[in-house]
């Protein structure tokens, strides 16, 4: 059960999610060709690597940066899973579906929640396409 007066004062929200990546440019291309995010960041961090970010109308902002320490696929992609909130998500399913996005788990429902449909990105992570109920 959720407890108000749990909540910590300290800190105030999530401000972002950054996937780190062997490449960058490529992921983003992903996540703005296939999944249909709008790129608002591009920019050059040091001498080589990028950095791409995508705002959204709410919450926290998503970016993808290179990383000289990331190598291949994500060898644990059930660790951190990240939600896109959508507004139909069967249309949105069905659109992934049409771009070939590998589909990890069919929609389902979380009672109390929403629905729920998992995806697997170019590096291997998993996100998921999320219709939560309405209030």
């Amino acid at each position: 059960k959720y407890r108000k007066d749990r909540v910590t004062k300290m800190i105030r929200g999530v401000e972002s999610l950054t996937l780190f990546s062997e490449n960058a440019k490529k992921l983003a291309e992903f996540y703005q060709k296939k999944v249909g995010l709008s790129l608002t960041t591009d920019a050059e961090l040091g001498d080589k690597d990028q950095l791409f970010g995508f705002e959204m109308s709410q919450g926290s902002g998503f970016y993808i940066v290179d990383h000289s320490k990331v190598k291949g696929r994500s060898k644990e992609p059930d660790r951190v899973i990240f939600n896109l909130e959508v507004d139909n998500i069967e249309d949105a399913v069905k659109k992934l579906d049409q771009q070939g996005v590998k589909k990890v788990q069919d929609t389902y429902h979380v009672e109390g929640y929403g629905l729920i449909a998992t995806f697997e990105d170019l590096d291997g992570n998993y996100f998921q396409f999320v219709q939560v109920r309405e209030n």
